[in-house]
């Protein structure tokens, strides 16, 4: 029986690994973390009955404390008790679904403990990819990718790492607003940026998809995973959603990994990899689905594609500048502070302020965060 912990687990990816999990009974949960959501961590723990707990803080923690009460469960709290329960004795893969950059230093922990990484969490690569491959190959640990895209890929060099990867093509479905341009955007509500054509993801990741930033960290995260250039990752908007990502080769030949949009297949295969199994839901059918059509993407209205291009470029601590004032800005969109289109100019202007470091420690990717918050909570 394999045995998992579970960093965000009461998020989108979060529930569905436990999907998968209450699907096969053969896996079993020795801890979860959450930030707040108590209510909902309670029934997991009642229904999966971890050995330990985490939540954000020791106000959550205390009042988890109190509702489960008849049960024994370790509860901790904030990042000591999240690296603590990434690195338990009987953990053999950690799945990293939390939200931001706070994933970073339980997944280092967690791969000098010898654990195998089921990774959901682009901002851990993004911001650290540097730090986190080379640390995972010297330790021997495998770095399993959760995202669609990435799995896709991952599936699609199955059998074939022998051989030289001519491109990566990256799909996405272009989001909610493919075909507008800036003027139509102008007025642009959190309720339109949160309604995904295909997918059913959180609010964060959903307004990263609107704006092609998600696609833009796909790409960093990419050239980290795959060990590719920027120019061979071509980015190609499929509305569709049914190719999930594809290889091609140095003699033309394109494997792809098609499939329904179900995030449950994705995580699945990081779970029982390098073994398939059995998977409840709706089959692709082809002869239903009729067409499938490919565009290029629109960097001049959507122009959280180019910014993280350009980040990745510069190399450094820029795309923790990118990401840092990504995650600002959407937070601030959410709370309804600025417009839709404030989002990429608060990415560009913290990236053209940040002081460059050519590689950074975590610390130093912390401090540069932390200085992009500060910079754009002194402009908006």
């Amino acid at each position: 029986m394999k045995k998992i912990a579970i960093l965000g687990s009461t998020g989108s990816i979060g529930t569905q690994t436990l999907d998968v999990v209450r699907e096969h009974g053969d896996i079993e949960v020795i801890a979860l973390a959450c930030g707040g959501n108590i209510r909902l961590l309670e029934q997991q723990i009642r229904e999966f009955h971890p050995k330990a707990v985490c939540v954000g803080d020791e106000s959550h923690a205390k009042e988890l404390r109190q509702n489960i009460s008849d049960l024994q469960v370790r509860i901790l709290s904030g990042m000591d008790g999240l690296i603590e329960i990434s690195t338990l004795d009987e953990v053999e893969v950690l799945v990293t679904a939390i939200v931001g950059m706070m994933g970073i230093r339980p997944t280092i922990a967690a791969i000098k403990a010898g654990k195998d990484i089921a990774l959901a969490n682009k901002e851990t690569l993004v911001t650290a990819g540097h730090i986190i491959m080379p640390l995972a190959k010297e330790c021997g640990v495998s770095i399993l990718p959760v995202d669609s895209e990435h799995s896709a890929i991952f599936q699609s060099l199955n059998g074939e790492r022998q051989n030289k990867i001519s491109r990566i093509l990256l799909t996405a479905s272009g989001g909610p607003f493919r075909g507008k341009t800036l003027e139509e955007m102008k007025n642009i509500q959190v309720e339109d940026a949160l309604k995904h054509p295909n997918w059913s993801m959180g609010h964060k990741i959903t307004i990263d998809s609107s704006t092609l930033v998600n696609k833009g960290l796909e790409v960093m995260e990419a050239k980290w995973l795959f060990g590719v250039e920027l120019d061979q990752i071509q980015v190609v908007v499929h509305p569709q959603s049914v190719i999930h990502s594809a290889v091609e080769y140095e003699d033309g030949a394109v494997i792809a990994q098609l499939g329904t949009p179900d995030m449950r297949l994705p995580i699945q295969y990081a779970l029982y990899y390098p073994n398939r199994r059995t998977l409840s839901g709706k089959r692709l059918n082809l002869f239903e689905l009729g067409t499938l059509t490919f565009e290029k993407p629109d960097t001049k209205n959507f122009q959280g594609l180019a910014l993280a291009y350009d980040a990745m470029k510069k190399g450094g601590n820029i795309p923790t500048a990118f990401n840092a004032a990504n995650e600002k800005a959407v937070a601030m969109f959410l709370d309804r502070k600025i417009s839709y289109l404030t989002i990429p100019e608060i990415i560009e202007a913290a990236m053209d302020n940040c002081k460059f470091m050519d590689h950074p420690n975590v610390e130093q990717i912390l401090e540069t965060e932390q200085e992009a918050y500060d910079f754009i909570s002194s402009r908006w």
